[in-house]
C-alpha cells in the first residue's frame, strides 16, 4: 500500500500514517492498484488507480454522514433498540467501521468505545476525527482503538453497559453497486486479509459475559441465535436485542 501526495507540503500530514500502516510516501500515482491518496480534504481510499474519483474519504463535518449526525434525534428505531436509560450509558461499538452509528451515540450523550480491526479503515476514520478536532463537543466521549474487539472485551467487560454490532459490512453480495463505500471496505478486508465471518463475530460476543447487546443486521437477514429478547424493526434494518 502507498500513499499518494501531489504536494510535499503534505508530507508531514502523512508521516504518522505512513509508520502506522508501513506504507511508503509518493509522488506518483501508483498503477493498477488501491492506494491511499492525501490532499487539502484529507485522507481517502482509492480501490482502483484507473477511477481515482472513486474513493472512500470519512467526513464528520460535511455530506451524508453529517447530515445524519445533526438528525440524530430522528433516529427513532435505534434510540429504541438503546431503550430509555436515565444516565449516560457506556456502550461498546465491536464493529466500528466508519463510526455511523457510534457517532450517533456520541450526539446522544452517551459516552463510546469502538474498536476497527482494519488499519486502512482505522486511519481513513481517525483522519476525519482530526478534523472535526474541536468543532464536534462530544468527541472527548470517544475512545477509538485499533485491535481485535473481542480480545479487548473480555479484558475490559465490566466497563460497558451495551455492547453494539454491526456486522453488516462482511455480508457482501458480488453486485455491489448500490452500496458505495461497502466495495472500498470489501477491497480494503481482502487487501488486509481480515477474513473473520460476521456469524463468528455474533457468535463470540453472545458467548460473553454482557448486560445487554445490540445487533444491527439487514432486514431480510434469516438467520438468528438463541435466547434473544426482542426486535426493533425498520425499512431496511432491525435490531436484535439481548439481555
Amino acid at each position: 500500500m502507498k500513499i499518494h501526495i501531489s504536494n510535499k507540503d503534505f508530507i508531514k500530514n502523512v508521516e504518522d500514517v505512513s509508520i502506522f500502516l508501513k506504507a511508503e510516501i509518493t509522488f506518483d500515482i501508483p498503477k493498477n492498484k488501491s492506494y491511499l491518496f492525501y490532499d487539502k480534504d484529507g485522507l481517502s481510499y482509492i480501490k482502483d488507480a484507473s477511477f481515482p474519483r472513486e474513493r472512500l474519504h470519512v467526513d464528520f463535518l460535511k455530506g451524508k454522514l453529517a447530515w445524519r449526525i445533526k438528525r440524530s434525534q430522528h433516529e427513532g428505531n435505534l434510540k429504541k433498540a438503546l431503550g430509555k436509560p436515565k444516565r449516560t450509558l457506556s456502550i461498546f461499538d465491536a464493529t466500528a467501521g466508519l463510526l455511523s452509528d457510534s457517532m450517533i451515540f456520541l450526539s446522544l450523550g452517551h459516552k463510546v468505545v469502538a474498536l476497527e480491526q482494519s488499519k486502512i479503515i482505522y486511519s481513513l476514520v481517525n483522519d476525519a476525527l482530526d478534523r472535526a478536532g474541536n468543532k464536534i463537543s462530544y468527541l472527548k466521549n470517544l475512545t477509538f482503538i485499533n485491535e481485535d474487539s473481542i480480545a479487548f472485551y473480555k479484558k475490559n467487560y465490566e466497563n460497558f453497559d451495551v455492547i453494539y454490532l454491526d456486522p453488516m459490512y462482511p455480508i457482501i453480495k458480488k453486485n455491489t453497486k448500490k452500496t458505495g463505500n461497502i466495495e472500498h471496505i470489501k477491497k480494503i478486508l481482502e487487501y488486509e486479509e481480515l477474513k473473520k465471518e460476521d456469524s463468528e463475530i455474533i457468535e463470540e460476543f453472545l458467548k460473553c459475559k454482557f448486560k445487554k447487546i445490540i445487533l444491527k443486521r439487514p432486514l431480510k437477514s434469516k438467520k438468528t441465535y438463541s435466547n434473544i429478547n426482542y426486535q426493533v424493526k425498520g425499512k431496511t434494518t432491525k435490531f436484535d436485542i439481548y439481555l
